[in-house]
Order: C-alpha cells, then structure tokens, then sequence
C-alpha cells in the first residue's frame, strides 16, 4: 500500500504532535503527567475541599481583618508590626480563595484565561510566602524582646527594614513558577488547566525545592529555635505575662508542623515518584494526598490570628477597640476609667512580652 504526500504530511504532523506531548508531560509533576482514570474521579472529595476552602475564606478573612484592624487601633504598631504584615499576608492569600474554588466546583478546568492564572497564583504566592516568613520573624522578635535588657534601642528601623526584605524576597521566589505558568489543554479532560508548563525536568525540580526550602526548611529552623531559647531564657517561675510567650509560640511552632510538613513531604515524594515503579495507585494517593495537604496547610491562615488572640495583650486591645467603637450606648465607657490601672500594667508588660 502506497502513501500519498498528504499522507505523509498528516503523519509528520501527528509525530510532531506526540513529540510536543511526550515533551510537555516529561516536564510536569508526577499528578499532572499520568493519566489514570482513577485520579480524576474524586467528585466527592472535590466537594469536601471546595466546602472546607468556603469555611477557610470566611474565618480567614473575618479573623485577619480583625487583627488588622485592632493593630492599627493600638498604640503599638511598631512593636507589632510583623503581626500585622503577616495578618495582611495571610488576608490576601485567602481573598484568592474564591478562584481557586470556582475551578475545584469545575473538576479542576481553568475558565478564566492565562492572564488571571498567572495574577492569581502570583498575588497567592507571595503572600503565601511573607506569611511563613513574617511568622519567622515575629517568633525571633518576641525573643529577643523578651530577653532584651530594659531601655534597650528600638528597633522599628531594623524591623521596617526586615518588612521590606520579606516582601521582595517572597515576589522573588513566585516569579520563577508564576512565569511557567499557562492556560494549557487538560491531558484529563476537556478543557483548559493552570498549570506550570517547565522548558525541563531540572528546572521543575529546582522551583519545587526552592518552595521546600523557603517554605519550610528555612522558617521552621528559625521558629523552633526562638520558643527554645525563650523556653530556656524564661524558667517556668519567671514572669507569668512572659509565660504567655513562651506558650503562644510553642502553639504556632506546632501548628506550623502540622499545617506545613505533609505538603512538603508529599511534593518531595512526587519529585520521586519517576524513579519508583509506576502504578495507578502510587498517581491516585498522589493525587488525593496533594489536594488534601494543600488544603491542610491553607489552614495556617486562619489558625494565626486565633493563636496570636491567645496573648493577653491583644485580647485587651481588641476589647478596648470594640469598648471605644460602643462605649456611647452601652455605657462601658467608664469601665475603661476605673480600668486605667490596668492599661497601665498591660502597656508595662509588653515592653517586655513582644
């Protein structure tokens, strides 16, 4: 049987095709370059997730937005300044939320166009990244201001500064995989997906360990070893507003453990998966265990501001503000002027707490 040109032609065509896919698929991640059935049939957790991200949206934003609004109410915006950049850093990747829903409720298409996938993985990602590294910050802050000798320098310069180089720091590290970023034919399904599509292998793995290492390696260092030495520089029978420290960050180190370690565990098991023997059930927990880690460390946004309300100091403001903002009818006014005393011995105390 003899070929015409045209057919030879359609066949070229089609083996540059393949070529482009095989190309394509080399350089996902694992979840994305497999194809079996079974991976994409999870409408009931899809459901789960959208459900749980709704519950993170409202209590994120609510709880963010109130921290920032009683920090910038207080008297002590410059000693709380990184609580309140990692409360804004932790709102906005929450307000993004949304999006990510409307395509979860979608099996996972993208209908909004390359220009919205790139812009919204960027604004989620560098807020992503300042919230871990502020809350870095705020753990080495607190110690050091707890152990600091009375009289000491400020340091709102150094701590304005610091604000400045997290921020550029964290745009740095989401432009690598924000840049690789398209709207691209779903290899599950009809339709378009957000995905990073990376010119090599070599470069995908560099930007998922560089999200490790950022992410994770870095700041968890930093916080585990503030509470130990803050653990170590105030005994149990020092201070008891000092105490309060000491256990509010030992509650966020383990928070950040819980929220943060198995997505990086499991984006490091898919950077191994191409050298473990292939299977559907090896791409299937995959899957399912990316999508739920994913979810469990959006967690962290809105488990910040509950566990920064466990300081007494903030407990007092944001009563204060509310007191201020009702005071005219509910009468609490006077509260706040047999209470003066009070303030006083809070407003002692923070010189030393944070």
């Amino acid at each position: 049987m003899s070929l015409s040109s045209a057919d030879l032609l359609d066949l070229l065509d089609q083996w540059e095709e393949l070529k482009d896919l095989n190309l394509s698929i080399h350089n996902l991640t694992w979840v994305d370059a497999t194809v079996c059935s079974g991976a994409v049939g999870h409408a009931g957790l899809l459901r789960v997730l959208c459900v749980l991200y709704v519950f993170i949206f409202l209590v994120g934003t609510t709880s963010n937005a109130l921290v920032v609004w009683v920090t910038l109410r207080s008297d002590r915006k410059c000693a709380d300044l990184f609580v309140l950049q990692l409360a804004a850093a932790d709102l906005v990747a929450v307000a993004t939320l949304p999006v990510s829903v409307s395509s979860l409720l979608r099996a996972g298409r993208w209908p909004f166009g390359e220009a919205l996938c790139k812009l919204t993985h960027l604004v989620f990602s560098v807020n992503l990244f300042s919230s871990i590294l502020f809350l870095a910050c705020m753990s080495l802050d607190w110690y050091l201001s707890a152990t600091r000798p009375p009289g000491g320098h400020s340091r709102e310069p150094l701590r304005r500064l610091v604000c400045a180089a997290v921020w550029l720091l964290a745009l740095a590290a989401a432009v690598p995989e924000t840049y690789f970023l398209q709207a691209v034919a779903s290899v599950h399904h009809d339709g378009a997906v957000c995905r990073p599509v990376f010119p090599s292998r070599e470069m995908m793995v560099g930007v998922q360990l560089s999200f490790t290492v950022l992410g994770f390696l870095i700041p968890f260092p930093v916080i585990a070893a503030s509470y130990l030495a803050l653990a170590a520089a105030l005994p149990p029978g020092s201070d008891p507003a000092r105490g309060v420290s000491r256990r509010v960050v030992l509650s966020y180190t383990v928070v950040f453990v819980v929220c943060w370690l198995p997505l990086h565990v499991v984006l490091l098991l898919d950077l191994a998966a191409p050298v473990l023997p292939f299977s559907c059930r090896l791409e299937d927990f995959l899957w399912v265990a990316l999508q739920v880690s994913q979810c469990l460390s959006m967690l962290h946004c809105c488990l910040n501001p509950v566990l920064y309300g466990l300081h007494r100091t903030y407990r007092y403001h944001l009563m204060k503000a509310f007191i201020f903002r009702y005071s005219t009818r509910s009468g609490v006014a006077r509260l706040i002027e047999t209470e003066s005393a009070s303030e006083t011995d809070v407003s002692a105390a923070d010189r030393d707490q944070i």
